[in-house]
């Protein structure tokens, strides 16, 4: 069992447990697939598309992070869609795409579904920004298809496992053997809210309910297994790495107070040839949520240089 998933004190646990077991009221399943929302049929499950923008523009796409969806990056779009046809993906499992019970979390198998996807929608060649997780299946994806990816740009996308800070309590209970599997059946908007906590550090900052809504719509094993999956990926091999082999253009943007990865493990992407590393002051492991113009800025100045590479 990886670091990100060590149980707590017991007592703790139980206390929890406990508590909410008590005060907890199940909650009834989102669907997991909001009707007549527009899907690409993919083998393994329906993925959902979300397109703004000129379609004759440059193809910009955005792959959000870990029990996210497209609307992680609602506040982004507006300001890139001016220049770019804004392309948002929901991985396998999350939003409104589906959520299979078996396989296909893996995030070469995400990557390579992404490719996929925007074979579908004509897309030729494009820059791809990722989002945490998201920047993983980025990368994977310019692995599979360094035909396709033109220039990455990863958000508070951690370089290693050893740059892991926390879940906080309510994420590392999410993960606890038994224990995880009925919290999940009996979280509550506060649960959520709390394990969604350690994803943003502005001052003053709420969530949006719409974000506590991603992780209920997403099921427990897509959940328990989309983090397996980077836990494993990251294990391979770092990103750093990965990257110095893909050979693409690179931009890593990342929150100052990040509460998820160390902020100064960004430095890493250092060793990428050509890497632009910037870190945001006074924002956590969201930057497009917490402040939206500040990271469209830097992705906009970005993708003129490499738009048309």
């Amino acid at each position: 069992m990886s670091r990100r998933r060590r149980v707590i004190a017991s007592a703790t646990v139980l206390a929890v447990v406990g508590l909410l077991l008590v005060n907890a009221v199940v909650v009834a399943r989102q669907d997991e697939e909001a009707a007549g929302s527009p899907a690409l049929p993919l083998p393994g499950g329906n993925i959902h598309v979300s397109q703004d923008g000129p379609g004759d523009a440059p193809p910009l796409v955005l792959i959000h992070g870990f029990a996210g969806s497209t609307r992680w990056w609602d506040a982004l779009v507006p300001m890139l869609a001016r220049s770019h046809r804004v392309i948002r993906i929901d991985l396998l499992g999350h939003g409104r795409s589906a959520k299979p019970a078996g396989g296909g979390y893996g995030i070469p198998e995400q990557g390579a579904r992404v490719g996929a996807a925007l074979d579908r929608l004509g897309v030729r060649r494009a820059t791809v920004v990722g989002h945490s997780t998201g920047g993983s299946v980025a990368t994977a994806l310019a692995e599979q298809r360094p035909d396709l990816v033109t220039a990455l740009a990863l958000v508070n996308t951690g370089p290693r496992l050893e740059a892991f800070i926390s879940n906080g309590v309510a994420g590392q209970l999410m993960f606890t053997p038994v224990v995880g599997q009925l919290l999940w059946r009996l979280r509550t908007d506060s649960l959520l809210r709390q394990g969604l906590s350690t994803g943003f550090s502005r001052a003053g900052y709420e969530i949006p309910q719409q974000l506590v809504d991603d992780v209920r719509g997403t099921t427990y094993h897509a959940f328990t297994a989309t983090s397996q999956a980077v836990d494993d990926y990251l294990e391979q091999r770092a990103l750093p790495d990965r990257l110095t082999a893909v050979g693409k253009p690179l931009l890593v943007i990342f929150g100052e107070d990040d509460r998820r990865w160390r902020a100064s493990s960004a430095a890493e992407y250092h060793a990428v040839p050509g890497a632009r590393v910037t870190l945001l002051p006074g924002v956590g492991h969201s930057p497009m949520l917490e402040d939206p113009p500040l990271t469209a800025e830097h992705l906009l100045a970005f993708t003129g240089m490499h738009a048309h590479s």
